[in-house]
C-alpha cells in the first residue's frame, strides 16, 4: 500500500515537471539546430537547410583582420571587452553586494530596513533606455551637467572619448545591481543562527570580528555559488548597458563593443547572419569551457560548494 501511494506521488510530482520540460525543451533546447547557420552561407532566397555550406569560414571571418594579426581582430576586441568587464562586475557586484547586505542586516528598526532595501533595488526596475538619457543628461556636449559645471572652454566631449566610458560603465552596473545582490546576501546573513552572534559577543567579540569570523564565513557558499553562476555567463553582456548607455557611438566601439553588440550589429547593419551566427557559436563555446574550468578548480578546492 506504501509503494502504491509512493508510486503516485511520484506520477504527480512527473506530471508538475511537465510544463518546466517543455519550456526548456521548446526555449533552450530546439533553438540549439540553428547552430547549423554558423556553418553556412545563407542564401535567404532558398532557406537555411538549402543554403551552401561554407565550412570554417565564417569563423576565418570573425577571427581575421586587415593587419593578419589576431590581436587586432574582431573576435579579440569583443572577448576582451566582454571578459574584462564581466571580471570587474563580478568582483565589484560582490563586494558591493556583500558589504551593503551586511549593513542593512545591521539596521534594527524593520521600517528603515523596508525602506533602504526598496531604495537600492530601484534602480534595478529602471529601463536602460531611461538610464541612457540620464547619463546623457549627465555627460552630453550641449546641456551636460558635467560640462556645463567644467564650465565654458573645458567642455570634454564625453561621446567621442573613449577613455572615460570603462568608469562610467562599471559606476552604472553597479549603481544598478548593488540592490539585487544585496538582497541575496541578506537573505544569507537572516539565516545564520542568531545564537552564534550572542555567543560572541559574550566572548566580547565587536561587530568587526562577528562579520568577520562568523558572517563572512557563512557567506562563503552563497559567494562561491554566485560567482560560478556569473562566471557561467562570462562570455555575455549586457546588451542595454553597451549599446544603449553609449548612444551607439562609433567612437566608443573599442571599449564598448562586445560579443552580444557585436552580433546584433553584425545582423542588423550588415545582414550577415552567418557571422552573427558563428559569433554566438564561439561565445557559448568558451563560456561553456569556462563554467568547466571555474568548477574544476573550486573542486579540488572545496568538493562542497562545487555546482557539480
Amino acid at each position: 500500500m506504501y509503494m502504491l501511494w509512493k508510486l503516485k506521488v511520484a506520477s504527480a510530482l512527473d506530471f508538475m515537471a511537465i510544463p518546466g520540460m517543455l519550456y526548456f525543451v521548446v526555449n533552450n533546447y530546439i533553438p540549439m539546430l540553428g547552430i547549423v547557420i554558423a556553418f553556412k552561407k545563407v542564401d535567404y532566397s532558398v532557406g537555411i537547410m538549402k543554403s551552401p555550406w561554407a565550412g570554417l569560414s565564417n569563423f576565418k571571418q570573425l577571427f581575421s583582420s586587415t593587419s593578419g594579426s589576431f590581436l587586432n581582430s574582431d573576435a579579440f576586441l569583443i572577448t576582451k571587452n566582454t571578459i574584462l568587464y564581466n571580471v570587474v562586475f563580478i568582483l565589484l557586484g560582490t563586494l558591493m553586494g556583500v558589504v551593503v547586505g551586511i549593513c542593512l542586516a545591521d539596521i534594527f528598526s524593520k521600517a528603515w530596513q523596508k525602506f533602504f532595501q526598496t531604495s537600492i533595488l530601484l534602480p534595478q526596475l529602471i529601463s536602460y533606455v531611461i538610464v541612457a538619457y540620464i547619463v546623457y543628461a549627465m555627460f552630453s556636449n550641449d546641456a551636460g551637467l558635467v560640462n556645463h559645471m567644467l564650465g565654458e572652454g573645458n567642455e570634454i566631449n564625453f561621446y567621442a572619448a573613449p577613455k572615460y566610458w570603462p568608469f562610467i560603465l562599471i559606476f552604472i552596473y553597479v549603481w544598478k545591481m548593488v540592490g539585487y545582490n544585496a538582497i541575496i546576501f541578506l537573505s544569507s546573513i537572516v539565516g545564520i543562527d542568531r545564537s552564534i552572534y550572542e555567543a560572541a559577543r559574550v566572548d566580547g567579540a565587536g561587530k568587526f570580528k562577528q562579520i568577520f569570523y562568523i558572517t563572512l564565513p557563512m557567506l562563503k557558499p552563497t559567494v562561491i555559488t554566485l560567482v560560478m553562476l556569473n562566471v557561467g555567463r562570462i562570455m555575455y553582456s549586457d546588451f542595454g548597458l553597451f549599446y544603449q548607455v553609449p548612444m551607439d557611438s562609433g567612437a566608443l566601439y573599442s571599449v564598448t563593443n562586445t560579443i552580444d553588440t557585436y552580433v546584433y550589429r553584425c545582423l542588423m547593419t550588415l545582414n550577415n547572419i552567418s557571422t552573427s551566427s558563428a559569433a554566438c557559436t564561439y561565445q557559448a563555446i568558451v563560456g561553456f569551457i569556462l563554467v568547466l574550468v571555474v568548477n574544476t578548480i573550486v573542486r579540488r578546492k572545496d568538493k562542497e560548494n562545487a555546482l557539480f
